[in-house]
């Protein structure tokens, strides 16, 4: 998932996404934006010290929309050792250079249900870690349609709709379980990873003209095949 844009000048950025045309969504609240600059600053700053994962990490190229491997269900990890800890070192290190909150293990070509995530949610509490083998166990609250981008589709961007709480449970590096929670921007990301591992993406999640304009600028982009 990609670092949330910092607002334009004189606008109010935030986790409350307002819609042009159905106007504010019901039961949301405005919260300052991260710069996404200052936020990268801050985090290359503490990887050069080594007091966050991807220090010692190899930056992997980047799979995009089109490759068959992102739509593809990942598979469970079986062996916890010395491999799956290079992978999410590794998983860091790319995440960061490539300015996300969040990055699943076949968006790098490899199909196993891993992702990390270094995200805030809307209170700036900064949420980071990893989860192998993780399940989308509770995605419930109220639903919130909000800006929405993806490491895998460069350069766009839509409305998306998520619930603003969920849970996720998987395990740790050392095979011991782990519960994260999230709230807000940060249940956003999770959400969106586990859409990964089951061979999705945000995109799939449009409807109607916000689908039609999102197809439309995938076959304008670049990258596109």
């Amino acid at each position: 998932m990609r670092t949330r844009r910092a607002p334009a000048p004189g606008t109010c950025g935030g986790s409350a996404y307002r819609d042009p045309l159905t106007g504010p969504n019901r039961g949301t609240t405005s919260v300052p934006a991260r710069p996404a600059r200052a936020y990268q600053d801050r985090t290359l700053a503490a990887m050069r010290h080594g007091s966050i994962p991807g220090t010692h990490g190899r930056v992997r190229p980047l799979i995009l929309l089109g490759d068959p491997l992102l739509r593809t269900a990942c598979e469970d990890v079986t062996e916890f050792g010395p491999e799956l800890a290079e992978l999410v070192e590794d998983m860091f290190a790319t995440m960061y250079a490539a300015e996300g909150v969040g990055l699943a293990a076949n968006q790098i070509g490899v199909g196993l249900r891993v992702f990390v995530y270094d995200c805030p949610d809307d209170d700036d509490v900064r949420h980071v870690g990893h989860v192998v083998n993780p399940r989308l166990v509770e995605a419930d609250g109220v639903v919130l349609r909000g800006p929405e981008g993806c490491l895998s589709l460069p350069g766009l961007e839509a409305g998306t709709e998520r619930y603003d709480h969920a849970v996720v449970e998987g395990r740790a590096l050392t095979g011991e379980p782990v519960t994260v929670h999230g709230t807000g921007w940060f249940a956003r990301c999770l959400q969106h990873e586990c859409d990964h591992l089951d061979g999705g993406v945000y995109a799939d999640r449009l409807t109607g003209w916000r689908r039609r304009r999102h197809l439309r600028q995938v076959a304008r982009a670049s990258w596109s095949g």
